[in-house]
């Protein structure tokens, strides 16, 4: 890790209400103590004095994290801050929750620890989360209910969407009028789905259809566009995109980093350190180790073969596929390590969605140069110190 800011994707349970198809992650009821969340923060902040960063930004997901009682949190919360506060290091915490779980008993943390915002995450047409028990259609509607709660308290809810065949069929117009227009969605992420985990009939189908999904994304843009930028409609990718084309800001979600191994590293319950939540359960191979063995982190980190992989992935992969044929490598750097793995089961492909991404990256910078009315910034959005992502930026299901 480089610079003054550090991140974590902290996982405090592996335990979840919910059985989506496309999860990649392997459940388990594991929970981590008070006790071990202060050996992980002592040890964080001796790699951040070590490395001399000031700041540390907390995404924590599950697992469903709602599954734990909001005193946890504020127990957690409590500790994290009076160990950063010992070392001079600025803390900014972030929550991504299914929502199931949520009421108003977790308004309190939610404004005191998170800003008063959460992530979630919904597909429309909603086929594959479902709750235990409950199936697709229960879980729309115990989501539905809680998110709408949840806006009317104050808390801000981003929502991350992930395309299914259906989605594609219905097109972007239906996509784009139901989160915004009769949800009442200003922040919203649309990710791409991968057969990561245990393999099942849903993720076979994975991934979608190239043409298909660019149609879709590139007629998302283009609404978004029309009637939703101007009015502070925050879309990723699209949003981080136009920012980059018109103003040159590289702010982009983790799959387009120069190298996620360098921005980020993600723990579970149990110890096990890896690069993200998509790898730490599901993926023990590609551990980096446990931060509950007597090692920093700085030295786990250092000596892992795993981390030294993805660490070379960006200079392998450009010898072996086509990037440097590409006029948007500086922006992709190859894509998601994950994603080439799991359809690939190598890290040294790129992306399997590649030809979706230069497809949308033509698409955005064409839009930005073409004579376009009232083109410029959006309104602003407010952000907290420290706070150079997007909060619902790292999850993918």
């Amino acid at each position: 890790m480089t610079g003054d800011h550090f991140s974590l994707i902290l996982l405090p349970t592996l335990n979840c209400n919910a059985e989506c198809d496309y999860c990649f992650e392997t459940k388990t009821n594991h929970r981590l103590g008070l006790d071990q969340l202060s050996e992980v923060a002592h040890k964080v902040m001796d790699y951040l004095s070590r490395n001399h960063i000031e700041f540390l930004s907390i995404y924590w997901q599950g697992g469903e994290v709602m599954t734990l009682p909001p005193e946890w949190f504020e127990a957690a919360n409590e500790i994290i801050q009076r160990i950063a506060d010992g070392r001079n290091k600025g803390v900014g915490h972030f929550l991504q929750s299914n929502m199931i779980a949520y009421g108003k008993k977790w308004n309190r943390v939610l404004s005191e620890m998170f800003g008063n915002s959460v992530g979630s995450s919904m597909d429309f047409p909603n086929l594959h989360r479902k709750l235990k028990n409950g199936g697709a259609r229960e879980y729309e509607r115990v989501w539905t209910r809680n998110m709408r709660e949840a806006v009317d308290a104050g808390i801000e809810v981003g929502v991350i969407s992930i395309p299914n065949e259906q989605t594609l069929e219905l097109g972007a117009e239906r996509f784009y009028s139901h989160f915004v227009d009769d949800l009442g969605i200003r922040d919203l992420q649309i990710n791409t789905p991968f057969p990561g985990g245990s393999l099942n009939d849903v993720k076979k189908g994975f991934p979608l259809d190239h043409h298909r999904l660019t149609r879709f994304f590139v007629d998302l843009a283009t609404i978004w566009f029309e009637r939703g930028f101007q009015k502070g409609v925050r879309i990723g990718p699209f949003s981080k995109l136009m920012d980059y084309f018109l103003r040159g800001n590289k702010d982009f979600v983790c799959i387009w980093r120069e190298n996620c191994v360098n921005e980020f590293v993600c723990i579970d319950p149990r110890g096990h350190v890896a690069q993200c939540d998509c790898w730490v359960t599901s993926y023990p191979e590609f551990r980096f180790g446990n931060i509950f063995d007597d090692v920093g982190l700085s030295d786990l980190l250092k000596n892992s073969p795993a981390r030294r992989s993805l660490q070379l992935r960006p200079g392998l992969l450009i010898q072996r596929e086509d990037c440097l044929e590409c006029d948007y490598l500086s922006i992709c750097h190859g894509g998601c390590p994950v994603r080439a793995y799991t359809v690939h089961g190598d890290i040294f492909r790129k992306d399997p969605y590649c030809l979706l991404y230069r497809n949308l990256f033509q698409m955005m910078q064409e839009m930005t140069v073409k004579p376009q009315p009232r083109i410029g910034s959006p309104p602003a959005k407010p952000q907290g110190q420290g706070e150079s992502k997007d909060k619902v930026a790292y999850r993918q299901v």
